[in-house]
């Protein structure tokens, strides 16, 4: 085993990273990289493999490579993803002796291909920026592979989208960042997305999720929860990797936060942000476990044909480390959660790490639950998938419970069918404002440059000075969106008095430096900054209200806050308000 240099190792994690502004802070460690040969899954040696009293662990099917994600049909048909061979299998086990008959069926083949999910009789596909859907065949194969999205972000270190349907019916999507730690220039990296079932709409969920492979709803409160992946380069134990629960809005820290709040020493915010000040904006972590163990797919046991002690709690893979030793990971673990709340963290499948921890025969990946409440566990090292089972089981499980929609539903239609903020009574005033643009004319047609099917830049701004005004500030809106009414494409506050115009192109992050102090809100997209007219395809052309706002105040209010907070902190603040009303519409579909 060879020790890379502090140096080296720090070259490897930041790579080519801009300079960063001096804060004061020194790190230094020790660093390992190690990575367990692999042996060979023999019978023997997977005979070998531990789990609590009553279980067994078999193989399911052998010889499938680099097998990833796993999703299992009402049916029972097995799916697995290969992204190395760039395919989905089809595996059956007809006369339920727990191994898989007969050679695998190729379903599907797209580059990349890896998360996968099964809703309403279709097979859903993610490669790294494509999300495909394709309809069921009676016999398990599927029809047409549809493309519903073609431009994820790329994805650099992380490129192993995962997805799964929400109790809401919605799909989320988790997209993991380009790098160790850096601010990314694509808002979609290092977070969850919240995409339509026909892909025609998407939002950020939540953001600041570093690599969140893994993630469920609790079956019985219907809260989302995931394991994230620690920062790498920080010694054999730092950074923890994280159970988060996951909420709409929140960030949880990463690139200059991490675990229960520690700041990580190399990174430095965009706009002048303090790393306090982004820890308080972050969400620390609920529960930790070994660092570098790399949690994978996340698999409630409710339902399962496990005993009834093992139904509320979580099953995650650990695919196991290669910057520690010794290695982490390399094991099947359970979350024991508590009404409701994760308490611990345990091995529950281990000895796929070999001859003391030199070598391996299974990196775990796939997790699903099979119809007779089995666990299928996929190891993308020698590609066998193998099969936990206990021996008291039924002879068919309970259908999993499922989880309710209200938690997630409750979130998603906060600020949802409200009147425009010009129409709310926190922005009642008495004077009026008069707002121009340079960019486009009252109630006319907007270029496409200013929408996000062409450059996305932010128009030019102007409006007349207000007596007594000791700020300005800006909330975009589009009346017609669905489902989310309005939608909020920006959210700008703390504009100086002596500043009455914004140009064309302003920066898209949490707080400008030029002007010194303005901040920026979430929109409805999920991202501060401004989010251009994307209407649907083929609609009559959307009405997009650019409203400023003079205020009799500056706004005691954190970067990132939403356009409900802001209002509330505007309300008997409003000194004068106006309005310029742009219009677009989108006739030719993108080829992608």
């Amino acid at each position: 085993m060879k020790r890379a240099s502090l140096a080296a190792a720090l070259c490897l994690a930041f790579g080519s990273a801009t300079a960063q502004q001096g804060d004061g802070t020194m790190f230094s460690t020790k660093i390992n990289v190690w990575k367990p040969n692999k042996l060979e899954a023999t019978p023997e040696r997977i005979a070998a493999l531990k789990a609590p009293p009553g279980f067994t662990v078999s193989a399911f099917a052998t010889g499938l490579k680099n097998a990833r994600i796993l999703a299992v049909a009402p049916n029972g048909d097995v799916y697995v993803s290969r992204r190395d061979q760039g395919d989905v299998l089809l595996l059956r086990d007809a006369n339920g002796d727990g191994r898989a008959d007969g050679a695998a069926i190729t379903v599907a083949n797209r580059a990349g291909a890896h998360g996968l999910a099964i809703r309403d009789n279709k097979l859903y596909l993610v490669t790294v920026k494509e999300l495909f859907v394709a309809d069921i065949k009676g016999d398990g194969r599927l029809g047409e592979l549809k493309m519903l999205i073609g431009d994820l972000p790329d994805s650099g270190q992380h490129p192993n989208r995962t997805m799964a349907f929400g109790p809401d019916g919605m799909l989320y999507l988790s997209v993991g960042s380009t790098c160790n730690t850096c601010n990314e220039s694509n808002v979609e990296n290092a977070t969850i997305l919240r995409i339509s079932p026909d892909g025609k709409s998407r939002s950020i969920f939540a953001s600041g999720l570093r690599n969140t492979i893994g993630f469920g709803w609790h079956p019985t409160t219907g809260e989302l929860w995931g394991f994230d992946h620690g920062i790498d380069f920080l010694g054999d134990d730092v950074q923890p990797e994280e159970i988060n629960k996951i909420e709409l809005g929140k960030q949880y820290g990463w690139p200059h936060v991490y675990g229960a709040g520690e700041i990580y020493p190399q990174s430095t915010p965009q706009g002048e942000i303090s790393k306090e000040q982004w820890k308080a904006r972050s969400t620390p972590m609920v529960l930790g476990y070994t660092a570098h163990a790399a949690p994978m797919q996340w698999v409630w046991g409710a339902g399962s044909a496990f005993p009834a002690e093992y139904q509320g709690d979580a099953f995650v893979t650990m695919r196991g480390s290669w910057n520690r030793v010794p290695a982490s990971g390399y094991e099947i673990v359970r979350v024991r959660y508590e009404n409701g709340q994760p308490k611990s963290v345990e091995p529950f499948v281990t000895g796929f790490l070999t001859d003391g921890g030199k070598t391996h025969i299974a990196r775990p990946v796939g997790l699903a639950l099979a119809k007779d409440g089995s666990l299928l566990m996929a190891d993308d090292a020698n590609g066998v998938i193998y099969r936990i089972a206990h021996s008291g089981a039924k002879s068919a499980a309970a259908t999993p419970p499922k989880a309710p929609a209200g938690p997630m539903e409750q979130q998603a239609n906060k600020g949802n069918n409200v009147p425009l903020a010009n129409k709310r009574p926190e922005t009642d005033a008495k004077g009026q404002l008069s707002v121009s643009s340079s960019s486009f004319a009252s109630n006319a047609m907007m270029d496409d440059r200013y929408t996000e099917y062409a450059d996305g830049v932010s128009p030019a701004l102007a409006w007349k000075a207000v007596a007594g005004a000791k700020s300005y500030a800006i909330i975009m809106e589009d009346p017609d969106a669905k489902p989310v009414t309005p939608f909020v494409h920006w959210v700008m506050w703390n504009i100086p008095a002596n500043i009455t115009s914004v140009p064309e192109g302003v920066q898209e992050q949490a707080r400008l430096s030029d002007p010194d102090g303005v901040l920026q809100g979430r929109t409805t997209r999920g991202a501060p900054g401004y989010y251009g007219p994307k209407p649907p395809v083929g609609e009559p052309a959307h009405r997009y209200h650019f409203q400023v706002y003079a205020l009799d105040r500056m706004l005691d209010v954190p970067f990132g806050a939403d356009r409900d907070q802001v209002l509330q902190a505007m309300k008997g603040h409003v000194l004068a308000k106006g309005e310029i009303v742009g219009k677009y519409g989108q006739k030719q579909q993108p080829q992608k």
